[in-house]
């Protein structure tokens, strides 16, 4: 999920479902946590998943819902308190595979999926419809399920809802077979070598234990995960600590496109569509709109969640465009980690003058401690590049934040790194370190 406010709200919302439904299993309230469950339904609207034809949510109904219920209630391991997380289920829960838990995890975050899409199709111009059914939305404080009416994009299959792109992935970050195969099993012949049991091999370079002798023995379906698991509660929390650490990062443009049936992203039209426009004013808006499409195809996983004509102070001050920092690697992870950049602002000067240090300061003045400090100017040419990148390392000497500059040859060289598959997977973006090294240095 997106570490983000967006993200963490999502996944509070997760973690509160799950411990009110677990908590109504411990207090004998049955009926309560079966009709809970009974609420979980992928939404058809997100268009997501594998169907023929019409969109088809895979209910977990009433029936399903009880054969959750009924797996939840007589798990040792939930009643044990072993069971924390909703993704637990997907290794000691039977009957729980990673598509129940992804119908769970959308239907719990609908209503941050209903307000994302509004902004979203604000943003883009999408036609909202008023009044639509919002479907079941999960309520924290009341700890139950509630439905409004709201505003929708309508399409003729019915009510669309985006989902944020960064957090789709094709599989779970657990997975039952790798944690049992690479965790419990080792645990497991640590355990019998020490205890000299019967199970040990001597071999040339020492005495061994063979995985297959203790599948053969102790079986390797989910009943041997979870009754393994329950004796050994430590080699799980080590399995969730290990994952924790591991990067998961959102699918590619490529992937994405490959599963859609899109065409490659085309980069020489976005390109084209910023270098193309005339300076001046009357451009300003499209100028805009034409760099957000194109910054956001070149940063992206890393930068995410555009939003345009972001309002600070109540209002008084406006930033082009804010992206979410996501940095999972190269450039933005970095500057993440050693500088203040939860999100990163975009400046947009479609000028034919120069760019000089009230553009600047506009830029450094939305920088702010909650926000960030760290930011893009792009503009379409500058008179004297060397003097202005000066400039902004005055700005940053000063404490005031750290501004990259960008002018249209710049977004081309940027283009062209990105083209190739090195640029792609690792996304060092090494114009953009090149300039920040110099404003630091």
């Amino acid at each position: 999920m997106m570490q983000t406010d967006w993200g963490d709200g999502c996944v509070s919302l997760i973690q509160n479902f799950f411990q009110t439904v677990l908590q109504h299993i411990k207090n004998g309230q049955n009926a309560k946590a079966e009709a809970l469950l009974q609420e979980l339904r992928e939404p058809n609207e997100t268009h997501l998943g594998m169907s023929q034809g019409q969109s088809r949510g895979r209910a977990l109904g009433s029936e399903s819902a009880h054969d959750v219920w009924t797996a939840l209630s007589q798990s040792a391991a939930a009643k044990s308190g072993l069971i924390q997380d909703l993704e637990d289920t997907v290794l000691l829960i039977h009957g729980v595979s990673v598509d129940i838990v992804s119908d769970i995890t959308t239907n719990i975050i609908r209503g941050p999926l209903i307000e994302y899409t509004q902004e979203q199709a604000r943003q883009l111009g999408i036609p909202l419809t008023k009044g639509v059914p919002s479907g079941p939305m999960w309520h924290p404080g009341r700890g139950e399920w509630i439905t409004d009416f709201v505003e929708l994009p309508m399409a003729k299959t019915g009510k669309l809802l985006l989902v944020p792109k960064s957090v789709v992935r094709r599989t779970s970050l657990y997975d039952m077979q790798y944690f049992y195969r690479h965790y419990m099993l080792e645990e497991m012949q640590r355990e019998e070598l020490k205890a000299g049991s019967a199970l040990v091999t001597m071999l040339k370079k020492g005495p061994k234990v063979h995985k297959s002798d203790l599948i053969e023995k102790y079986g390797n379906d989910k009943k041997a995960v979870i009754e393994q698991t329950l004796k050994r509660p430590e080699v799980l929390d080590q399995y969730k600590k290990d994952m924790g650490k591991k990067p998961f990062l959102p699918l590619s443009h490529e992937d994405l496109g490959n599963v859609e049936g899109d065409k490659p992203i085309d980069w020489d039209s976005l390109l084209g569509a910023v270098t193309s426009l005339g300076t001046g004013a009357e451009n300003a808006e499209a100028y805009e709109k034409a760099i957000e499409a194109l910054l956001t195809a070149l940063f992206y996983p890393d930068l995410s969640h555009p939003i345009y004509q972001h309002e600070i102070h109540d209002g008084r001050k406006r930033i082009d465009i804010k992206y979410t920092n996501m940095g999972g690697a190269g450039f933005f992870e970095w500057v993440a980690k050693h500088y203040m950049a939860p999100q990163v602002f975009v400046e947009c000067k479609n000028y034919g003058n120069e760019v000089a240090n009230p553009e600047l300061d506009q830029l450094s003045g939305r920088f702010g401690r909650s926000r960030g400090n760290v930011g893009i100017l792009v503009c379409r040419r500058f008179r004297n590049k060397a003097k202005f990148e000066q400039r902004c390392r005055d700005t940053a000497l000063d404490d005031r934040g750290y501004v990259i500059a960008l002018d249209d040859e710049d977004l081309k060289a940027l283009v062209e790194s990105r083209k190739s598959d090195k640029e792609s997977v690792y996304r060092e973006f090494a114009l953009l370190r090149q300039r920040f090294d110099a404003i630091i240095s």
